[in-house]
């Protein structure tokens, strides 16, 4: 909705509303002449603000429409003329419509309060530290409403700024417990108001007891604004699971999309049906002119052919009564608006036809499992436990390029592109029950219905870590806002507050994503924040406290008992603390009587990274073997850091053949624990 379309409601419209939520608000009055001002203010009380009231101004400091500090009926009345005086020169086309005489409160922690509708997302509320460098700061942390009074105080205790409420450096604490009522009377507020469609409250004075809204701006459209969720319809498991595949658009010219995709379809042991009425045979396999023509059922439809074609070819393939159509196909609504128009035409077809669309603008979807790579991509991915689902065709093309030579596997990998229909919702349901499924990697440009999204993956990541890189965190182009929260509160951001509330891990990089959901996928999040180090490299045992320290991971100090049982067998040079290192003429079997001891103390420590480097003493082969058994007989977090060249690929080929996660760079290795740690700490399953 555009600035204009929105209405202000005055400072004291918007304390009534304030007042019917039982939110504090200060004794006030609006006047429209000098004398009044005097008799109103003596009324209230001295001291008194006194604020401009008008619907063209959103702030009224910027235009000297307020002044405080008012002690008397003539300082009211002057104030009054001050006020008119300088708004007409520094806003000269806005029209005043009164004075509002407030009682001014004793100075408070100034806080912020605000709220907006998102597209995707529906009513966010924001909360952060306030006054006039609330933009400058921006210390503010976003919620997607309805929240719970726990994720209120969760929202609180998220801002830099949260030791100026508990206490800090000897004043007194605020009253928290009034802010978390307050906040909470505010969300029921916006969610119950339809027509507030944005919304700051600034400042919010909070004090030692209780604090109090002292500026409002509620901005409210001519009619409610209910959010209304579509309904999603669940997919079954059996719809990724065909035993036939027909491509239409199959074709004999390798430059061609359709012949890609055919020939990466070669493998498939089900049956394959090229579709091309040109042709015989490709590829060695019998073509049929059209779907209608082919005698057997068909499983799953592929479409590489023109977007004009494509409603037709949804018609014939809601006759075959094919359950699902991936619409490789590009020109829709990525194009504009006569795309846009063809997408609806064929999302018509299906829903009456009863057929599910992947796509359309997608790169298809590879199932390494089943030996299905139903896209055109020229390469396939290893076999693994990572389910990928990307809205960007091209992101997962390079992805794929990059994981085979990293050994890096996956169990789907599945593009969306313009989800017409099947979704991020859909696929994160699928992989849910997959059981070839340890870790979800979303990458995410726009998500269509981001409540039933957040009620989806919440479940979803209870289960299975689920990591999302969201593209658009620039924020060019945005908007001119028409407050604070509209100009805190970006698209990007709300993603962050929605992903943080349902339990998604983010990342700012595809690496770094990557690198968290092998580890995840292997081991699952680590029960604690204890880590041991056991290394035959000096130099790496110094970088591991480095590294420690600044990724927030705890390095348990070694018990008496522990060093003296370690004494018995290590060189008398060891570093006698954690991290362990086992000097430099360490090799496979000093590294087990280690883990030895360490399998038997699993009460002292939740992670352990064992770091190694070429050697002509150790055998990465025989060192892998013994980490393998070492995380076979613990039930804890092993970090594999197998590092250099060449000479490690055999025992890293080992770790993975294991699931035991290797990071060839030892700081990734402490990035994703570091971060998998503090993001169950506060993001913990809804059980």
């Amino acid at each position: 909705m555009s600035v204009d379309e929105k209405k202000l409601l005055s400072e004291a419209e918007g304390y009534t509303l304030l007042a019917k939520y039982q939110i504090p608000v200060p004794p006030h009055t609006v006047i429209h002449g000098r004398q009044k001002a005097g008799l109103e203010a003596e009324k209230i009380g001295f001291p008194v603000v006194m604020k401009v009231v008008s619907k063209d101004i959103s702030h009224k400091s910027d235009v000297g429409g307020v002044i405080t500090g008012i002690q008397s009926k003539e300082g009211a009345e002057e104030a009054f003329e001050t006020i008119n005086q300088r708004v007409n020169e520094k806003a000269p086309a806005a029209e005043i419509s009164g004075i509002i005489i407030e009682k001014e409160l004793p100075k408070g922690l100034e806080l912020f309060i605000g709220g907006i509708i998102d597209s995707s997302f529906g009513r966010v509320i924001s909360f952060g530290i306030g006054g006039t460098l609330v933009e400058l700061l921006e210390d503010v942390s976003l919620r997607v409403l309805p929240i719970s009074r726990g994720e209120i105080e969760r929202q609180i205790r998220d801002i830099k700024g949260y030791p100026l409420i508990r206490g800090y450096r000897g004043s007194n604490p605020r009253d928290e417990n009034a802010l978390i009522d307050i906040l909470e009377r505010v969300s029921t507020l916006f969610l119950t108001e339809e027509r507030i469609v944005e919304f700051d409250i600034n400042p919010l004075l909070l004090y030692e007891n209780g604090g109090c809204a002292v500026d409002a701006r509620f901005f409210v459209a001519p009619t409610p604004q209910p959010f209304n969720l579509p309904e999603v319809e669940d997919v079954s498991s059996q719809l990724l699971r065909p035993h036939s595949i027909a491509v239409v658009g199959a074709s004999s010219d390798p430059n061609k999309l359709g012949y890609v995709i055919l020939r990466n379809l070669l493998p498939f042991s089900g049956t394959l049906y090229p579709v091309n009425p040109h042709h015989e045979r490709i590829l060695g396999r019998k073509t049929y002119s059209s779907l209608l023509d082919i005698p057997g059922q068909i499983d799953m439809v592929l479409i590489a052919v023109p977007a004009p074609i494509v409603p037709q070819i949804m018609e014939e393939t809601g006759a075959k009564g094919v359950p699902l159509a991936i619409i490789i196909s590009a020109g829709f609504k990525e194009t504009g608006e006569e795309g846009k128009k063809l997408e609806e035409v064929v999302l018509a077809i299906a829903r009456k036809k009863n057929v599910r669309i992947l796509g359309p603008n997608c790169l298809g979807i590879i199932l390494p499992p089943l030996g299905i790579n139903a896209t055109f991509d020229p390469l396939t991915p290893h076999k693994g436990h990572i389910g990928f689902v990307s809205q960007s065709g091209a992101v997962i093309a390079t992805v794929i390029d990059w994981s085979i030579p990293e050994g890096i596997g996956f169990s789907a990998v599945i593009s969306v592109g313009n989800q017409a229909d099947l979704g991020f919702d859909e696929f994160l349901k699928y992989l849910e029950s997959d059981s070839e499924t340890n870790a979800i990697i979303l990458y995410i440009e726009e998500i269509v219905n981001g409540k039933e999204f957040m009620e989806t993956v919440k479940q979803v990541s209870d289960k299975k870590p689920v990591v999302a890189i969201k593209s658009g965190s620039s924020q060019l182009g945005k908007e001119a806002a028409s407050s604070h929260t509209g100009s805190l509160a970006g698209s990007y951001e709300v993603y962050m507050a929605a992903f943080r509330q349902s339990g998604v891990m983010t990342t700012h990089s595809l690496r770094e994503a990557f690198q968290v959901a092998e580890l995840l996928s292997s081991e699952g999040y680590p029960h604690g924040t204890r880590s041991i180090v056991i290394t035959s490299a000096g130099g790496f045992a110094v970088l591991s406290s480095d590294y420690a320290e600044s990724h927030q991971v705890e390095m348990v100090a070694l018990p008496d008992d522990v060093i003296e049982e370690l004494n018995e067998f290590l060189p008398p040079v060891w570093s006698h603390h954690n991290p362990i290192d086992l000097v430099g003429d360490a090799g496979a079997d000093r590294f087990a009587r280690v883990f030895d001891v360490m399998i038997r103390r699993q009460d002292l420590w939740d992670i352990a990274f064992v770091v190694a480097v070429p050697s002509a003493i150790i055998d990465p082969n025989h060192l892998a073997q013994e980490i393998v058994r070492f995380s076979t007989h613990s039930h804890k977090m092993i970090v594999g850091c197998l590092l250099g060249g060449d000479s490690m690929k055999s025992g890293i080929r080992l770790l993975r053949e294991h699931d035991i996660p290797n990071f060839s760079e030892l700081e990734d290795a402490f990035i994703a624990v570091g971060r998998s740690c503090i993001f169950r700490e506060k993001c913990p399953p809804q059980l």
